[in-house]
Order: structure tokens, then sequence, then C-alpha cells
């Protein structure tokens, strides 16, 4: 039998009702309520102790004592309970609870009942229930896109790896932006981890994707002409196994050497089939070519080792049912960025493509996650990857491209990319402007959830979102796998290295010994 823990005092909304209870529920916990033919499910976001002869406006600490040693243990508890819905659909009831509504903690059948799902990705269990596993819709949680926000040492590292291992399982398809190279020598139980270098072939990049990164402006236009050409006839002299080079960027140069030195403005400029390729270079377009020159000397300087033709698509090298990592721990932001941004584009496009029809192109889903979000997806910049990150945001869904946003500074996550996130894994939150802007780019966090997640302990989280069913209170299964997101140890990382270096001056001190007995 359900234990009764209250009853409903006050007004009740359609959504929300109070109640007195004389023993202390756990705020996350479940309840039902019986009125309107219907047992309908609750969830518990807030409760307060007090006493009535005790109120804040007694300051005698004898005084209070006092009227302690008579009250005895007559206090109240007053909670706050959010409506879920009846627990045959969870549907919202038509109409609010009556006064007086018996409170009742929600039994073990119940709650088993509501978060059934059998092909679900086990998260976890119920904070309050650990009898009670917590599954995840894993249709939902791809197409409707997951942001797994906390605090630094809150658990996010141990939370992706559960998530993903738990995709592995099912032959799906994690796509990790390996930010700091967390998972490059990670172990999944449910399968391998392969790595994928952070190299473009650029014969697989598109001429605006190259020309941003040369940093020619769109009003450039006389830049734009011969880049354009030249970049074309790069590719081209490439294909077809006519270049002496393999190196993209100094055959690009080449050819626009080659019109800086050889135009004029009345000679035709010739391609190596004799095809005209301009009429005439004047003397200001010159300067414009030259231009374009010292702008790819600037771009190989910075993105020189990011290219090589001599690799596949980097979407050719995706693994279904393993956990596919590109490793981004030793390069920088900007061409992180660069890396991210062509990933997802060429992503996009291709299952696309292969949605209308082309059979050749990206068959199977892919769920991306961007680790170090907010560096990826900035709120008060503009980046290379952040236009896609919200394209993909956006339109992902329809072709099976799925988003997995993580961060410790969710206030400087880009809040549009952030509110396409239909499902939060949110762990221990301090700080209030991250708490803030999560509850802005979240419909279902209320203010008594958002009270809850300085409370939090490591491990813990609040589920919301379509994969979830109602919002939940989740601890986190420890993954049983090999990671190495977590702190480092530094007493032994300094131990350590103390030891290495007497170990070291024994060495030479042996050296020098014998050196002095040879002579």
């Amino acid at each position: 039998m359900e234990k009764i823990i209250g009853l409903s005092v006050g007004e009740s909304s359609l959504t929300e009702l109070s109640f007195i209870s004389k023993g202390m529920p756990k705020m996350g916990e479940y309840v039902t309520m019986e009125y309107n033919n219907q047992t309908i499910l609750g969830m518990i976001e807030s409760l307060v102790r007090g006493s009535v002869s005790l109120n804040g406006d007694i300051y005698d600490p004898d005084t209070i004592s006092r009227i302690r040693s008579i009250e005895g243990d007559d206090y109240y508890i007053k909670g706050n309970v959010k409506i879920l819905g009846d627990v045959d659909n969870l549907k919202i009831p038509r109409t609010p609870a009556p006064p007086a509504t018996e409170i009742k903690l929600a039994s073990p059948e119940i709650l088993n009942k509501v978060f059934k799902n059998k092909d679900g990705l086990k998260l976890g269990s119920l904070i309050s229930n650990e009898n009670v596993a917590v599954k995840l819709d894993i249709n939902k949680m791809v197409s409707r896109h997951l942001a797994i926000l906390a605090m630094t040492g809150a658990g996010k590292s141990n939370t992706v790896s559960v998530l993903i291992d738990g995709l592995l399982e099912r032959n799906g398809c994690p796509f990790i932006f390996d930010m700091h190279s967390e998972y490059v020598n990670a172990e999944f139980p449910s399968g391998k981890v392969n790595i994928i270098k952070p190299v473009i072939n650029p014969l697989h990049m598109d001429f605006p994707e190259l020309k941003s990164l040369a940093n020619i402006k769109s009003n450039s236009y006389i830049q734009e002409r011969y880049f354009r050409k030249a970049f074309y006839l790069s590719q081209k002299e490439i294909r077809g196994g006519t270049s002496s080079s393999q190196n993209f960027i100094q055959i690009i140069k080449k050819f626009l050497n080659n019109w800086y030195g050889d135009g004029t403005e009345s000679g035709p400029i010739y391609d190596n089939n004799q095809e005209i390729i301009f009429n005439s270079i004047s003397s200001k377009d010159k300067n414009s070519i030259m231009d374009v020159i010292n702008k790819l000397d600037d771009l190989e300087q910075k993105y020189g080792k990011l290219f090589n033709t001599n690799i596949n698509n980097i979407l050719s090298q995706i693994k279904l049912a393993q956990a596919n990592v590109l490793d981004l721990g030793q390069v920088d932001e900007l061409t992180a960025e660069v890396l991210v941004e062509h990933i997802l584009r060429i992503s996009l496009k291709s299952r696309k493509d292969y949605i209308h029809g082309n059979k050749d192109k990206l068959s199977f889903p892919i769920f991306f996650v961007l680790e170090e979000a907010h560096i990826l997806a900035p709120k008060d910049r503009e980046t290379k990857s952040k236009y896609w990150v919200r394209r993909i945001a956006r339109e992902g869904r329809k072709f099976g491209l799925g988003l997995c946003l993580v961060s410790q500074s969710p206030k400087t996550v880009d809040p549009d990319a952030l509110s396409q996130a239909n499902n939060m894994i949110i762990l221990r939150l301090v700080e209030p402007k991250d708490q803030r802007h999560v509850q802005m780019a979240s419909e279902s966090l209320s203010d008594d959830l958002v009270s809850q997640l300085p409370s939090l302990n490591i491990g813990e989280a609040l589920v919301l979102g379509l994969m979830a069913k109602v919002p939940t209170l989740v601890k986190v299964d420890e993954f049983k796998g090999r990671s190495v997101g977590g702190d480092i140890d530094i007493l032994a990382a300094w131990n350590s290295e103390v030891k290495n270096h007497e170990k070291e001056l024994e060495r030479q001190l042996e050296e020098s010994k014998l050196m002095d007995g040879n002579y």
C-alpha cells in the first residue's frame, strides 16, 4: 500500500500544488494523487520545515529553548509538487486537485511503469530510489539534441562516457570532438575507439571554406576571382595526376605567381590545354593577385599542417559501432574551429544527398559530441564553427545528425545553439549566471529545480527533455571502462618527479665514479 505523506493545502493549479506533511519526504521523490478518477504522478520540487510557534520574530535564545521544550516535535513540513500527468499517458489533468487531496509516495510498480523503456540507454538510477533504473530514449536524445552542463569536477566526463558506451552497445555512431585528448586512450566495454587525425584533404573542401581561411572578404571581388580560378585549377591538376607537388596551397600560389609574372593588359592567359583563362590581367589586377599570395602565405603559416591531399575524406574514416574520436588536443583553437566547421558542413550535405537518393553518400546517422562547447560555439563572438553548430542544431534532426553540447561554462555557450537542445543533463551548477542561462534555454526548468542544482553531489544530475518523459533526478552510473577525464593526482605527480630526479642524480654519480676509476 502506498504511504500517505501529506495533504494538499491552499490553491492548486493544473501543474502544481502545495502540501503539508508531518514526515520528511525527499526532494525529487515522486508522489501520486487520486482525483478526476485518475492516478496523477507528481514530483516534489521544494521542501521547507518550520514551526508555527518559533517564527522569525523571536530573537531571544532562551525564549526559543523554552518554546522548543514545550513544543517538542510539533513542527510542520511544507512542500511543492509539480504535476507531471496521469501515470498511464503522462497527460496533464484538465482540473486542479481538490483541497486536502492525499499525497502518497509513488510505488515501485508505478515508477517502473513510468520509466520503463525496453530499448532505452541506461544512464543510472533514481536518486530517491536506487532500485528504479533511468533509461533514455535514444531516438529522442539524438534527434532532439542534448546538452550536458556542470561545473568542473561534477561528473561530466563520466556522464559522457556512460552515454557513449550505451550508444556503442546498440551499434551507434558517436563522433567526439575531443578538445583535450580525453578519449584518445579511453576503453569502452561495448566498442573500440577509432582515432581520426585532425587533417583535411583540401580536394574535399568547398571554395568558400578555403576563402574564409585565407581571410578574403566578400567585397574583394578581384581577389576572389583569381583565387577561385586558381583553387579549381589546383584541384583539377592534383586529381589529374599532372602535378609534381602534393602541397595544395603551393600549387595555388604557383598559378597566382605565374599570372602575376606573365599577365599583360593586352595578352590572354592560357591553361595547359591552351584554353584561355583570362583575356588580360591589368596592373590593378596584379596588385590583387599579390594580395592573395600574401594572404596564402599567412594561411600556410597558420594552417599548413591541417591539409593533406593523400588522405581520404574524413567522412570515409568514420566507423559505425565505434567511438570516433577527432583528436584536437594538439591543435590550436583556430584549427579546431576549422575542423569542426568542415566536418559538420560535409556531414550535413552528405546526409541530405543520401536522404534524397544518392546512396553513395553518408548512409547512417551520427551523434556529434562537442566537448568545450563554449569554445566551439561561444556566446559573444563569431567563430568558424559556431555557424555550423547552429545549422546542425536547427536542421540536423531531419537528416539523422544529433548534437551533444558539453560545457562547464553554460553562460558562455551560444544561447541559440543551447536552446535547440531539447534534452539536458545538468549536474552540479553553483554559479547563478550559469543557472539563469540554462533556465532561459529550457522551458521545463523551474525556479524550484534550479535552486536544487548547487546541492547535487558529484555524479548526480537533473535530467530534462523528451528523452526522459518526466524531469528526473538521477545518480549517474559509474563508467566501467577506462577514461582520462578526471583530475590529475597532483601529489602523486610531484612525488614521482622528485623520485625520478633523485634516480637521475644517483645515475650521474655512479657514472662519475666509474669515470674517476678509469683514470
